[in-house]
C-alpha cells in the first residue's frame, strides 16, 4: 500500500513539474515607458489629425511609411490595419459618449501572451473604458472605447434585442405558414394540366355506321286466305262454300295434315 501511494505521489510531482516547464512566463514591461506611449498614440487618434479613410486610401509603401513615422513619434509599433480599426471605433464613440473630456490613471494586466492598458474615460454623456491591448513584443494590436450603460440602459437594449429577435422568428413563421397553405392548391395545378395534356392527346371518335334495316315479312291479306281456305275445305267436303262461316285461324306447328 505504501508503495502506490508512494508511486501516485511521484506522478503527481512529475505532472505538475512538467506543466511548471511548459507555461510561459509573464510578459515583462516598464509600467512608466508603456504609459507614455499609450498617451502619445491616444493624443494621435483623439487629435483628428488624420482619419481611417486617408490611411485607406493610401499606398502600401506610404503606410508602411506612415506607421514608421508613428513609431518613431510613440515608440509602440503598430499595424496600419490596427490603427485604422482604432481610429474608426474612436469616430464611432462620439455618438454614444459624447465629446471626449479627459482620463484617470492606467492599470495594468499582463499575462504570458501580452499587457493589457486600461483607464477610465470621461465624456460628454457617458464614461467609457480606454483599452490599449499590446502583444508578448509590446506590439499594440488593439485600441478600444467600451462606453458604460446604466442597468436601466442595458435593460432597454436586452428589451430590444430580445423583441428583434422574437419579431424576426414570428415574421419568418408567418410567411412559412403561408407557404404550406399555399401546397393545398399543387394538385390542382397538377390535375388541370393533365387533364389538359390528355384531351389534347384523346383520339377522335369515329362516325357512327347507320344500321342496317331489317326487313319485315310482307303482310298477307286474311280475307283471301280465309277464301282460299274454305274453297279446299268444300272441294273436300263436296259441297259449296256458301254455307261455311269462318270464325279464326290459327297455325299450326306442324306443316302436315293429319288423317
Amino acid at each position: 500500500m505504501k508503495k502506490k501511494i508512494s508511486l501516485l505521489v511521484c506522478i503527481l510531482a512529475l505532472v505538475l513539474s512538467v506543466a511548471g516547464c511548459g507555461s510561459k512566463d509573464e510578459v515583462e514591461y516598464d509600467a512608466q515607458t508603456l504609459e507614455q506611449s499609450c498617451e502619445q498614440v491616444l493624443s494621435i487618434i483623439q487629435s483628428g489629425g488624420i482619419s481611417a479613410s486617408d490611411i485607406s486610401g493610401m499606398s502600401e509603401w506610404s503606410q508602411g511609411y506612415l506607421m514608421a513615422q508613428f513609431e518613431g513619434q510613440t515608440g509602440v509599433q503598430m499595424e496600419a490595419s490596427s490603427l485604422i480599426t482604432a481610429l474608426e471605433g474612436w469616430d464611432a464613440s462620439f455618438e454614444e459618449c459624447g465629446e471626449y473630456e479627459g482620463h484617470g490613471d492606467y492599470t495594468f494586466k499582463n499575462s504570458s501572451t501580452g499587457v493589457t492598458v486600461i483607464t477610465e474615460a470621461q465624456f460628454s454623456k457617458r464614461d467609457a473604458a480606454l483599452e490599449f491591448t499590446f502583444d508578448e513584443n509590446l506590439k499594440l494590436d488593439a485600441f478600444t472605447v467600451g462606453a458604460h450603460y446604466n442597468t436601466g440602459e442595458i435593460l432597454q437594449k436586452a428589451g430590444l434585442n430580445t423583441l428583434l429577435g422574437m419579431g424576426t422568428v414570428f415574421v419568418v413563421l408567418i410567411f412559412m405558414s403561408f407557404i404550406i397553405s399555399l401546397l393545398k392548391y399543387i394538385p390542382a395545378l397538377f390535375d388541370r394540366s393533365s387533364k389538359k395534356d390528355s384531351k389534347a392527346t384523346a383520339p377522335v371518335p369515329a362516325a357512327p355506321t347507320p344500321a342496317e334495316p331489317v326487313l319485315s315479312e310482307p303482310e298477307v291479306d286474311d280475307t283471301e286466305l280465309i277464301a282460299v281456305i274454305a274453297a279446299a275445305i268444300a272441294a273436300a267436303e263436296g259441297t259449296s262454300t256458301d254455307g261455311f262461316v269462318v270464325r279464326s285461324i290459327k297455325r299450326r306447328k306442324s306443316n302436315k295434315w293429319n288423317a
